[in-house]
């Protein structure tokens, strides 16, 4: 950030009708379905604005909301469409458009060259699709003049170069040189070369609220000009593991910070050297914010104004300064309430950052067709395939085959062209409704041939939106009368698809029990699975996924022989995208102690190009798990990859080393369910 001076200029303002402060956003429930609107190739338009949803006609809180320099107020661009964008292209046209646009950011999109910031213009929303609009490599910029912008639940990372306290690279998330009435809400910005936030050359009208920023040398920095001119609101923002600029606030005329958590972690590289600096003329109320742990919280010069009230310091040491003069009063220009500071590290934890709720379309799913299915003959089919080929190609809606209790023994497959179909048990219990097979890798076919690893499972799923509830999927392959065969691979379900919710369900085997995959290795497969069993012992959760296994329990069993030894999950993840997380979970059976490994890396055919992951998080692990739980897989060392645990407990769960790497706290914070569903909110339909 250059530190160019200019000669104070005057100006008008205009205090006007206030904007109340809301309540924080919430994270959206998991039984909410919360889909984007629109799902196509390229940018696409969605509804108006009379029928657009409340994020798309937000406004803004803070010293954006008031009316001055002709601007009144912040509402972005909600007197234009909404677009959706995928790609850069995309986004470069519309964020550059002289019309207003609600512009939705709905994956990752990365910048070219490293450093780009777009110029964006006046009149324009950009958010990201709940938590999966992510920019890359690049940010923002806004020039003088430009006016009501919003930029909103995106992360914006990793243009980092190399160098920590970057002197080349000017490249921040978001810059602004002379423009005014700007909201920057509710983004996790992290890891770019030079700042995260610059509020430059008489910027004003800012407000910078519910943010994440962390894991950066400069953090946020306002003014670096001679004139007296910003007005800036900073609240419940979360900003951790930054050495400087926390803010850094230069002449600014009112700076309010109010119910921040700035939070330097123990035990990591980066130390922060000071926290919120009113520099030059500033006059700064900071209040009701929350420090810990860090080194001089709070520093003035002595030409500036920095009035303390209500704040907590936790650990802290050095600096802690105030004075110079008395407080102005923020109601004089907008209306709020701050939060006690004891309650900001809760609230800001849990509310800041991108939201599932914000970007989407609640949307009502019409009314599903069920079809149901019973051995006895009492349903519209009596097997589980039959009810599959009767749902039509490529169906708009939900269609729930509606399952009967009884023991199945047939091999199912939901082709690519059946979405948004349901599989559902219809007995008191998930053991009522059994869909069982015994095919192995191997296995000869009928028409000649044999099964492979994934031609073996019983129950085959290859499309879009499928949910399966209440019911068991078995593979019960005899491994101990098939010894002749060369593999004992035995899948019983088999995902290849995205946005798949299994339920309450059992899945369980030996080898190679769930399989959880995708239709080609650059396609995203997302699977969520909650309040289910899986039974297995060697690999048997493993596959190309960005899966979870969420309030579930993993039950090791024996080998065919007898034996205790096995492994939970053998990933097989692509370089650029999230694996395997156990989550909330318990890892246990009737096995012998410190006979299974948690896991180790598939590199499928050989890849060297793939980088598994699995994360092990809040689980409980019994005695069975060993004290070095990762190993090696045919010739890829796990230690190149991508393990580790996070606050299990347990007999089997252990302290940190180089063979147990722990996530930290702010490594943890980004490996939550929430980040390996990207923006998905899995719900019962």
């Amino acid at each position: 950030m250059s530190e160019s001076r200019r000669r104070p200029k005057s100006r008008h303002r205009r205090r006007d009708r206030a904007v109340m402060i809301g309540a924080p956003l919430a994270v959206t429930a998991a039984g909410v379905l919360a889909y984007g609107s629109v799902f196509g190739i390229g940018a696409q338009e969605e509804a108006s604005a009379a029928t657009a949803p409340t994020w798309a006609t937000a406004t803004a809180d803070g010293f954006a909301s008031v009316n001055a320099l002709g601007q009144n107020g912040t509402y972005g661009g909600r007197d234009g469409r909404t677009v959706t964008v995928r790609t850069l292209a995309d986004l470069e046209k519309y964020a550059t458009a002289p019309e207003p646009y609600v512009i939705v950011v709905a994956g990752t999109i990365t910048m070219n060259p490293v450093g780009k910031e777009i110029k964006v213009a006046s009149d324009k929303t950009i958010i990201g699709s709940g938590t999966s609009g992510h920019i890359v490599g690049g940010g923002f910029f806004l020039g003088q003049g430009v006016h009501n912008v919003i930029i909103r639940n995106l992360t914006i990372r990793d243009a980092y170069q190399g160098v920590w306290n970057d002197k080349e690279h000017d490249f921040d998330a978001i810059q602004m040189d002379g423009a005014h009435h700007v909201w920057i809400d509710h983004n996790d910005l992290r890891h770019m070369a030079d700042g995260l936030i610059d509020v430059r050359k008489d910027s004003t009208y800012v407000t910078v609220s519910w943010n994440r920023l962390s894991n950066d040398n400069k953090a946020f920095g306002i003014g670096w000009t001679e004139n007296v001119v910003t007005d800036i609101t900073i609240h419940h923002n979360w900003i951790r593991e930054t050495e400087q600029r926390n803010p850094s606030t230069d002449n600014a005329a009112h700076a309010h910070l109010y119910n921040n958590f700035l939070e330097d972690e123990p035990n990591t590289t980066i130390k922060s050297s000071y926290g919120n600096y009113a520099r030059g003329k500033t006059k700064m109320l900071l209040e009701n914010s929350y420090f810990q742990g860090f080194t001089n919280p709070v520093i003035r010069d002595t030409t500036a104004t920095l009035v303390q009230r209500g704040n907590v310091f936790s650990g802290t040491s050095g600096r802690n300064e105030s004075g110079g003069g008395t407080a102005f009063d923020p109601k004089t220009y907008y209306a709020y309430t701050a939060d006690t500071a004891a309650q900001v590290p809760s609230l800001v934890k849990s509310g800041a950052g991108p939201r599932s709720s914000l970007g989407t379309t609640v949307t009502t799913a019409a009314a599903a067709t069920t079809l149901t299915v019973a051995k006895d003959g009492t349903g519209q089919y009596t097997t589980v395939q039959a009810a599959v080929n009767a749902v039509p190609a490529n169906n708009a809606s939900r269609i729930v085959i509606s399952v009967k209790p009884g023991t199945y023994r047939e091999t199912v497959k939901v082709p690519s062209n059946k979405p948004h179909v349901t599989i559902q048990g219809t007995g008191a219990s998930r053991k009522d409704t059994v869909i069982v097979y015994n095919n192995a890798s191997g296995t000869p076919k009928p028409g000649g041939g044999t099964y492979g690893t994934g031609g073996s499972a019983t129950v085959a799923v290859e499309a879009d939106d499928f949910q399966a509830r209440n019911l068991t999927v078995s593979n019960d392959f005899d491994e101990k009368a098939n010894q002749s065969l060369s593999g004992h691979q035995a899948v019983a379900l088999r995902t290849a698809s995205d946005k798949v919710f299994l339920d309450s369900i059992i899945v369980e085997g030996d080898q190679d029990t769930l399989l959880l995959d995708t239709a080609a290795k650059d396609r995203l497969g997302r699977v969520y699975m909650t309040n289910s069993y899986v039974v297995g012992n060697v690999d048997f959760i493993f596959g190309r996924a960005t899966a979870v296994v969420d309030k579930s329990v993993i039950t090791l069993k024996k080998r065919w022989d007898g034996t205790s030894a096995g492994y939970v999950t053998a990933p097989s993840t692509a370089a650029d995208r999230k694996g395997l997380l156990i989550a909330n979970s318990a890892i246990t059976g009737a096995v012998s102690d410190r006979s299974f490994y948690l896991g180790r890396p598939w590199h499928a055919g050989g890849d060297a190009t793939l980088d598994p992951q699995t994360t092990v998080r809040n689980t409980t692990l019994s005695a069975a798990i060993r004290t070095t739980p990762w190993t090696d897989m045919s010739g890829f060392s796990w230690k190149n990859d991508r393990f580790a645990e996070y606050k299990n407990t347990g007999p089997g769960a252990g302290p940190a080393s180089t063979d147990r790497p722990h996530l930290t706290d702010a490594q943890a914070a980004d490996q939550e369910v929430t980040d390996w569903l990207q923006g998905w909110t899995p719900s019962a339909s």
